[in-house]
């Protein structure tokens, strides 16, 4: 009998839950270098004499269609719309393991990052409307409300060991639950006409996965057919489309299907025939093969495996095109007085961080929640400034909320205010804590 390798220590229960975490992190740190090259790049385009060129390329329509239906949209609403929708299931992948496995599955637990994620929004949007209330660009107050998960990520592997462990996995925990609030911003506060048809179908599509996973179904293939569907049927509702990918990746199962004991019995059975001792046994080696494959499939719940599959995709391709798609903007230092472009910056730099320290006081002072271990208010203030950086979310809710030279100059707002937020946040975090 085969004996255990001297490096195959157990797994403990801490294991299975930090190890999900860690992978997430190293991910959002290397895609945040990618994401800012993108950036520099799109940039550097808009910005030259290839300008006209790098914005035409993007304007270019594309059309899907079957019989009489037909979709014809520009490439960046394509990019937009589609490809944002994958980024978004995976928002909800994340969202659904920290609500089962995670920092927001026990109410005391998740009490300091929720209060300082409804801080970190509330406290952006009053600074932006402090600017522009009674204005056109009013409507902008979403803008500055998410923070950019991979960028801080990126930051706070910069600064190593600076930040501790309870600020990181607070940060994550709090980036993840304003995602929510941005979810329910572009649902509710940026969808002008709803067609009640369209969604009923989309929560019948909905409903028939829920049903899906009731009956045992486990082919990919049907779920990505389904999915597909009700991606159309809540673009067609009126609803942005991305919001089909988050409800998707919430129904998405946390759990094995596999019941406790069953994959290991199944492994060594597998094992005595590879050794050729399972011949006798009635079972044919052909179809313990698929059965292994099987187990080998269901050992990780759909969850785990489509993140792990997914996230690098998202992290490495989606996003960047995404900036390459939408952080091009031609701009001269002039615009950035612009009053759009100070009020998203101004929300930024000074909404996240007053509003998550301001929640987080409360939260604390009424007793429902207590600062991470070996984190200091003044180490909350630098993960605050950090929380500043807007970039995805905030472009992407740029483009429903301000169209033509107001979005440009929201655009303008977000890249200066992320970057300040960045430096500033880094800076009061490497002094506040002393390399170990």
């Amino acid at each position: 009998m085969a004996q255990p390798h001297e490096d195959d220590l157990p797994v403990q229960p801490i294991d299975r839950l930090l190890g999900p975490l860690e992978r997430f992190m190293h991910v959002e740190a290397a895609s945040g270098i990618v994401l800012l090259v993108c950036t520099a790049v799109a940039l550097g385009l808009a910005n030259s004499p290839l300008g006209p060129g790098f914005e035409a390329f993007w304007e270019t329509p594309i059309s899907l269609g079957a019989g009489s239906f037909r979709m014809e949209y520009p490439l960046r609403t394509w990019i937009n719309d589609a490809l944002m929708a994958v980024f978004f299931f995976v928002v909800g992948l994340e969202v659904k393991r920290e609500m089962v496995i995670g920092e927001l599955r026990e109410l005391r637990r998740a009490a300091l990052p929720v209060f300082a994620a409804l801080g970190g929004m509330l406290g952006p949007a009053l600074v932006y409307l402090a600017f522009q209330w009674g204005e056109p660009a009013e409507r902008g107050w979403g803008i500055p409300m998410a923070t950019d998960i991979a960028f801080v990520v990126g930051c706070m592997a910069v600064l190593s060991r600076r930040v501790p462990p309870g600020l990181r996995i607070l940060l994550l925990s709090l980036a993840i639950a304003d995602d929510i609030g941005a979810i329910l911003v572009i649902a509710v506060g940026y969808t002008e006409k709803i067609h009640l048809t369209a969604l009923g179908l989309a929560a019948a599509g909905l409903g028939f996965v829920v049903l899906l996973g009731r009956l045992g179904v486990r082919n990919r293939g049907v779920y990505t057919l389904v999915g597909a569907l009700v991606w159309l049927a809540v673009h067609e509702s009126g609803v942005h489309a991305t919001v089909a990918g988050v409800a998707l990746g919430l129904l998405t199962p946390a759990r094995s299907y596999l019941r406790d004991g069953l994959a290991p019995r199944i492994l060594a059975r597998a094992a005595a025939t590879l050794r050729g001792e399972g011949w006798g046994t009635g079972e044919r080696p052909a179809d313990l093969a698929r059965r292994l494959a099987h187990v080998a499939r269901e050992s990780s719940s759909p969850l785990e495996y489509l993140e792990h599959v997914i996230h690098p995709w998202v992290g490495f391709a989606i996003m960047p095109i995404f900036a390459l798609a939408n952080a091009g903007v031609a701009f001269s230092l002039g615009e950035l007085r612009d009053p759009v472009a100070v009020a998203v910056g101004a929300g930024l730099v000074l909404g996240k961080p007053l509003g998550i320290l301001g929640a987080s006081w409360v939260s604390v002072r009424l007793g429902v929640a207590q600062l991470p271990e070996g984190v200091s208010w003044r180490m909350l203030a630098g993960g605050g400034l950090l929380a500043g950086i807007g970039f995805t979310m905030a472009l992407f809710i740029s483009s429903l909320a301000l169209p033509g030279a107001e979005g440009d100059a929201a655009k303008v707002g977000i890249l200066a205010g992320s970057a300040l937020s960045a430096l500033l946040g880094m800076a009061v975090l490497w002094r506040g804590r002393p390399s170990p």
